[in-house]
């Protein structure tokens, strides 16, 4: 099994493609992260389980990352990273959502920890309409 690791973001790279990217740089499918740090502006989701679809919001200014968190698994055989963020700004209010694209880093050090087990599979869950865990 692989161990735990830390590793620097760099500066300006989209968040959730940058740590998505060190997963898949060390061929690890299956694990559990966090990250600190700050980011120049801030791509969020919420999910709205009545119309069963990703609401989208932008935040324009830079913000520090309070917490994110996530874990990796597979999602139409690829390397799959789910993250969600709470993030805080000058005024120290905080906003937090569903990671998205559009998230330039300022800084950020990642902390991730392998899993043990079966990796775990996403599937098209039809109750929730989202792409869910499933091992069968």
């Amino acid at each position: 099994m692989q161990e735990t690791f830390l590793v620097r973001l760099p500066k300006g790279d989209d968040l959730l493609e940058a740590i998505t990217r060190v997963f898949q740089e060390k061929g690890m499918r299956k694990a559990a992260f966090q990250v600190i740090g700050a980011v120049d502006r801030a791509v969020l989701a919420f999910y709205d389980t009545v119309e069963r679809q990703y609401k989208s919001r932008d935040f324009p200014e830079p913000l520090e990352i309070v917490a994110c968190l996530g874990n990796v698994s597979e999602k139409d055989g690829e390397i799959f990273v789910h993250a969600h963020a709470t993030l805080a700004g000058e005024d120290f209010r905080c906003v937090g959502g569903h990671l998205m694209p559009g998230t330039p880093i300022f800084a950020a050090e990642l902390y991730a920890a392998p899993v043990p087990g079966e990796v775990p599979v996403r599937r098209f869950d039809e109750p929730t309409g989202l792409a869910l865990w499933s091992w069968d």
